[in-house]
């Protein structure tokens, strides 16, 4: 038995088209599940479809607005009809209001409301609530299902600047606990994974100058990771697969660090 293989399974990956969530649905599509990528983004959804077709992966692209319940259950059914019903659920989209961010010479007084709840509703409402009461409800019914929350480091240590990016993982974090142990008598896992530093859109500008070498902030949070150096995607997909199997069939309600040691450093 492999205890690693997720054929027979559907998998929703909500932010697919992402660094992170593109290269977690590519390692599920290879472990056999039939992968739903659901976006806004249509050309880069059908773009990591042909990457897992590419490998001999089944998938396809369903456009949704993930802060629109509405529009997750009209994805929801089509992804039943063409794909059959999901049992596994990656919540990988998520991000920061650049006008929720506290630059060196500001403090907490300069964030205005609207910018700090549109965060929340990013990562927490549509980042997690929702796509987890759409999709959860299908999971429910076959009593086994298994959900990842993606989350952050900034999650357990607030990073400077992003303080409302930082509360609102942490409050993923919170959530995923709460509905692990409401689900777990009906047979649905839900855990998180919190990604150390990986060069991304969202972040590369933060990370490096326009010559490609590391700005004060990049060479900060490698001299804090103890690997010394930022994650490649590929490296989350074992998390991912070992979450999403029967290999985790008794693991619920767990954060997974894959940070290079970023959280064991304090100085």
């Amino acid at each position: 038995m492999n205890l690693f293989a997720l054929s027979d399974n559907v998998a929703v990956v909500i932010g697919g088209t992402a660094v992170i969530g593109g290269a977690i649905a590519e390692g599920l599509a290879s472990a056999g599940a039939r992968l739903a990528i659901v976006r806004r983004s249509s050309e880069r959804g059908h773009a990591c479809v042909n990457r897992i077709k590419e490998k001999d992966g089944q998938a396809a692209f369903f456009w949704a607005d993930a802060s629109s319940k509405e529009s997750l259950l009209n994805a929801k059914l089509m992804i039943e009809q063409t794909l059959g019903s999901p049992s596994i659920l990656v919540n990988a989209a998520g991000g920061n209001d650049p006008k929720a961010t506290v630059t060196p010479e500001q403090s907490v007084e300069a964030i205005s409301v609207p910018s700090w709840m549109a965060t929340f509703d990013l990562n927490l409402v549509s980042g997690a609530l929702l796509p987890c009461q759409v999709f959860g409800s299908s999971m429910l019914a076959l009593l086994k299902g298994s959900i990842i929350n993606i989350a952050s480091v900034s999650a357990h240590l607030p990073l400077s600047r992003v303080v409302a990016y930082s509360a609102a993982k942490a409050a993923v974090l919170n959530f995923t606990q709460f509905l692990a142990r409401e689900w777990a008598p009906h047979g649905v896992r839900v855990n998180s994974i919190t990604p150390g530093f990986f060069p991304a859109e969202q972040n590369y500008r933060l990370l490096f100058n326009e010559d490609g070498s590391p700005t004060p902030r990049a060479a900060a949070i490698l001299d804090h990771t103890p690997m010394h150096r930022f994650g490649q995607p590929h490296e989350l997909v074992g998390a991912a697969v070992f979450l999403a199997s029967p290999a985790a069939s008794f693991v619920t309600g767990i954060d997974l660090r894959v940070d290079g040691g970023f959280l064991s450093q304090t100085i």
